[in-house]
């Protein structure tokens, strides 16, 4: 009962244009790092991180800190390609990390649906998977745990 009610207080999902946010309980820097240590773990690989408060500060503007992590698994992306190209348009992967404006650490992803309504691809079990691998990346990297 106490993981349900702590899942239930450390999850706020919107699912308002597919859009999933969890706050973490974690650092915006640890929350990062357990992103990246976690898809890394699980056999994936990261190809891209987008630091856009970096770049903000390039121009001299200002903005919480906000990064971008782009990720995905070849052998999973490479099958839905083959069924329609286009979904490359919306492959690899990725997690928004941001403090909003209250200064809460929050995780941001699409949910897996959006594949399947967006493109004319049949893969249910590759959408769940997708759906699945977010929610318990999000999930794990907010709570702070170390493997």
């Amino acid at each position: 009962m106490k993981k349900i009610i702590a899942l239930v207080v450390f999850t706020t999902a919107l699912f308002a244009n597919d859009i999933i946010v969890k706050e973490s309980q974690c650092s915006f820097d640890e929350t990062v790092e357990n992103i990246e240590r976690i898809v890394k773990k699980n056999g994936s690989t990261i190809f891209a991180t987008i630091n856009h408060k970096a770049n903000a500060d390039m121009v001299k503007m200002d903005m919480n800190p906000s990064k971008v992590i782009i990720f995905g698994n070849p052998k999973l992306g490479t099958v839905l390609m083959n069924q329609e190209m286009k979904i490359g348009l919306d492959l690899p992967l990725r997690i928004l990390v941001y403090k909003d404006k209250e200064n809460r650490v929050q995780m941001a992803y699409r949910d897996g649906s959006w594949l399947e309504q967006k493109h004319d691809i049949d893969a249910p079990k590759k959408v769940q998977k997708v759906n699945t691998g977010m929610d318990k990346i999000t999930t794990k990297a907010g709570q702070c745990k170390k493997d």
